[in-house]
């Protein structure tokens, strides 16, 4: 019998009062978003000493990396038979921990050396990596308003479904995808005048990799049987893990706006999608996808939607030239590869000695002080910004964020020492 005054649990009735404190926290940097370049901040912050608080719309962290299923590290190697790391920071450890289990693996392409993860492993490396630095987690919370003022953000104020949040912190940093939190502050931002599009992606588990199609192959179906099967997308891969019998499917466009209503009913479409993808691989490649079943659906993947207005724009000439900053922060020599078309996208590889830098200034919105963008969030136009979007250049953009708010202190990130901060990030910026 369960203990109580009548053989039940006792139950109060309460009502919600309307003057109800808000709970308040307090930390020396605060990251808004999870995702990779998120988690990158947030872990170097807290290895440096920092009181890191993180804060994440999803339930779970990990952003789109574990929850949209991207299922590949790009960026993270250069070109060429000789590739060689040029990230490092969360990645060897992301890289030897996973390693470790068979759920990361190196895998070399014709142009460069991309990463195999699982999903379910690398977010378990997250939240185990996070709670082992020290870091705070608030998940599921919603930005609701930016206090902003002489130059600094001052407050944030979070809803979630077990009450409002406000936080201050000396340092700031967006994450979030979308400049979520330089929007809320009332700093200008960009935005696309078409869509970028983004993807809906699937694990598909069954499957026969003796018999796994080539790059060409899925390529040349796709431009010939598209439409009888009603995708609107015409290229796209299929990344079979080695071993495992599954596959992590990107063969989908889907529209990504910022308005509410019109990116749920688009998150929909996706699916819809994702399983006309399904059938049609099922049906013109039975070997390898005949008893293909859908073992997850990822969030919609989103690829630019809403980026900061920074000191400098980053520019494609700048990325093509393979551009030097005297405040270089991150490098890769991952393609231009913008999805700025329904049927397809663009895609601008570059030789075996390339790479192109991201400056700290396309990381600092113009007009402020403690506040710092990472991700697909820095400045830069459209070109440019699907150059370094990807996970290599966000994980090495997320440890200079930190680095950077840590040598700022409570000055600002506009006036850092930026020979302190080369040497603190030579390992991602030099060899």
């Amino acid at each position: 019998m369960i203990e109580g005054s009548s053989g039940t649990l006792p139950i109060r009735v309460r009502v919600r009062s309307k003057d109800a404190a808000v709970a308040q926290v307090g930390a020396d940097i605060c990251v808004v978003g999870a995702g990779i370049s998120g988690i990158s901040a947030a872990v170097e912050a807290a290895r440096l000493g920092r009181n890191v608080l993180l804060v994440d719309g999803l339930p779970s962290l990990g952003g789109q990396a574990v929850n949209s299923i991207i299922g590949t590290f790009c960026g993270l190697y250069s070109n060429g038979p000789n590739a060689r790391q040029l990230t490092h920071g969360i990645a060897d450890d992301i890289l030897r921990d996973l390693g470790a289990q068979g759920a990361a693996r190196p895998m070399r392409g014709p142009m460069t050396i991309t990463v195999y993860y699982d999903e379910v492993a690398l977010s378990r490396w997250v939240e185990t990596t996070v709670r082992a630095a020290g870091i705070r987690v608030v998940v599921g919370a919603v930005l609701r308003e930016v206090r902003f003022e002489n130059r600094r953000i001052k407050e944030l104020f979070l809803a979630t479904r077990y009450g409002d949040l406000r936080i201050t912190a000396t340092g700031f940093v967006d994450a979030t995808g979308d400049a979520a939190l330089v929007w809320q502050a009332g700093l200008p931002c960009r935005q696309p005048d078409v869509p970028i599009y983004g993807t809906q992606i699937v694990v598909l588990e069954h499957l026969n990799e003796a018999h796994k199609p080539s790059p060409k192959a899925y390529s040349e179906r796709l431009a010939a049987k598209a439409k009888e099967y009603g995708l609107v997308r015409q290229d796209g891969f299929a990344f079979f893990f080695p071993e495992r019998g599954t596959a992590v499917v990107n063969m989908t466009h889907v529209e990504t706006p910022l308005d509410p209503i019109g990116a749920s009913e688009k998150g929909l479409d996706g699916k819809d999608q994702a399983d006309r993808v399904v059938q049609f691989l099922k049906k013109e490649f039975p070997d390898a996808f005949g008893k293909a079943r859908v073992r997850a659906y990822g969030l919609p993947g989103i690829r630019q939607t809403r980026w900061i207005v920074g000191q400098h724009q980053l520019t494609a000439d700048e990325v093509r030239a393979g551009a030097h900053f005297e405040d270089e922060i991150a490098r890769t020599a991952w393609p231009i590869e913008l999805h700025g078309q329904p049927e397809g996208y663009l895609w601008e590889p570059f030789s075996d000695d390339h790479l192109h830098y991201v400056p700290l200034r396309s990381l600092i919105p113009a007009d402020a002080d403690n506040l710092l963008a990472t991700g697909r969030c820095i400045d830069g136009d459209a070109a440019a910004l699907s150059s370094v979007r990807v996970m290599g250049p966000c994980i090495g953009m997320g440890a200079a964020a930190a680095h950077a708010l840590d040598l700022a202190g409570s000055g600002s990130v506009q006036q850092v020492d930026l020979a302190a901060l080369r040497r603190r990030l030579a390992h991602n910026l030099e060899g």
